[in-house]
């Protein structure tokens, strides 16, 4: 699902990354664990070509995203590729359910009923109607789940899913990421700092200073 060859990011004597290589097979839930400044996001920016490498490929589901215009690499991440961020992101004047159609309709789909299988799915069937100020932050960080998963992508990227969260809502975030993987076979890579919730990943490739430092099967 991922082949990254070599990367390197930022310019000078101390770059953000520095030489990383790295493949994630299809199906995996990889954690990037690693403290603040080491890399994790921008990694996550780069595998989800949202950043260009200052040096180095990055191959998304057989795509060389250095290859690719900036619209035929939006036109993949609609297509093919979820996302999860720590704050949410949802948009504020749609409802939780308008916010899980948006990527269903940019594709011209109809998605109410793809929305409400997906809300029942994370147990907000009864609050589809309510716009994200009116959620808790875990029902807002479950609606955001649910709208990254609405278009069944192959590979979702998840940065600091659990950050904005009590320990009881994000265990149950954490929870929903591994059956939705589990039942669709989507390929999830996520970014913590959280060692509890690397736990749950497949595998964990710890970074430091730019660099792999390690890289283990769970």
């Amino acid at each position: 699902m991922l082949d990254v060859r070599e990367i390197t990011a930022g310019y000078g004597a101390e770059p953000v990354l520095r030489d990383v290589s790295l493949a994630v097979a299809d199906g995996e839930i990889v954690a990037l664990l690693g403290p603040s400044g080491s890399g994790k996001s921008t990694l996550l920016g780069l595998l989800a070509g949202l950043d260009r490498p200052t040096s180095g490929r990055v191959f998304l589901d057989g795509h060389d995203l250095s290859t690719l215009t900036e619209d035929q690499r939006a036109r993949l991440r609609a297509e093919r590729v979820g996302f999860v961020f720590q704050s949410f992101h949802l948009i504020p004047t749609l409802t939780a359910r308008e916010n899980i159609q948006v990527p269903l309709e940019l594709r011209g789909e109809d998605g109410r009923a793809r929305a409400d299988e997906l809300l029942a799915r994370v147990g907000l069937l009864d609050r589809g109607h309510h716009y994200p100020a009116q959620l808790s932050g875990g029902e807002q960080q479950r609606a955001a789940l649910a709208r990254a998963f609405c278009h069944r992508p192959r590979i979702l990227f998840a940065d600091e899913p659990t950050g904005n969260l009590d320990a009881a809502n994000g265990q149950m975030v954490v929870g929903l990421m591994v059956e939705l993987n589990r039942e669709l076979g989507t390929t999830v890579v996520l970014v913590t700092h959280d060692h509890e919730l690397a736990s749950r990943a497949h595998r964990v490739i710890r970074l430091r200073d730019g660099a792999i430092v390690g890289d283990s099967v769970h």
